[in-house]
């Protein structure tokens, strides 16, 4: 069973910047989908982005609009999430997920094989 943990997520101000990261217990690059996702009160699960090994590509949510970059580290196991200007609607619990891939957009309903426990994050002045 594949271990997953987030850490990195805090209190940040409008503007600020974030790296969250996913370690994983093992290697998890071959998985069709490693997926960040987040969740807001009161809002559903939203994908923030996702890198797929069956394309060798990086998905984007439509709202990161060009302020978010995951990177993957081989060596490590490790899955990242470089956030900057950051906005107060990027406040939520921020998870990684690996399952198969699904395209993109993801669906509401899609499943994933693992997920982790989640960094909150918190952007307010």
């Amino acid at each position: 069973q594949v271990q997953l943990v987030e850490s990195g997520g805090g209190l940040v101000q409008p503007g600020g910047s974030l790296r969250l990261s996913c370690a994983a217990s093992e290697n998890i690059l071959h998985y069709g989908a490693i997926v960040w996702f987040r969740r807001a009160p009161g809002k559903d699960r939203e994908g923030v982005a996702c890198f797929t090994a069956v394309e060798s590509r990086i998905y984007y949510g439509d709202f990161v609009k060009g302020r978010f970059t995951l990177s993957r580290d081989y060596v490590k196991h490790a899955v990242y999430l470089q956030m900057d200007m950051l906005k107060p609607e990027d406040t939520g619990l921020y998870y990684c997920a690996v399952g198969p891939w699904a395209g993109w957009p993801i669906s509401s309903e899609y499943e994933y094989d693992y997920r982790g426990q989640g960094t909150q994050v918190t952007v307010s002045s």
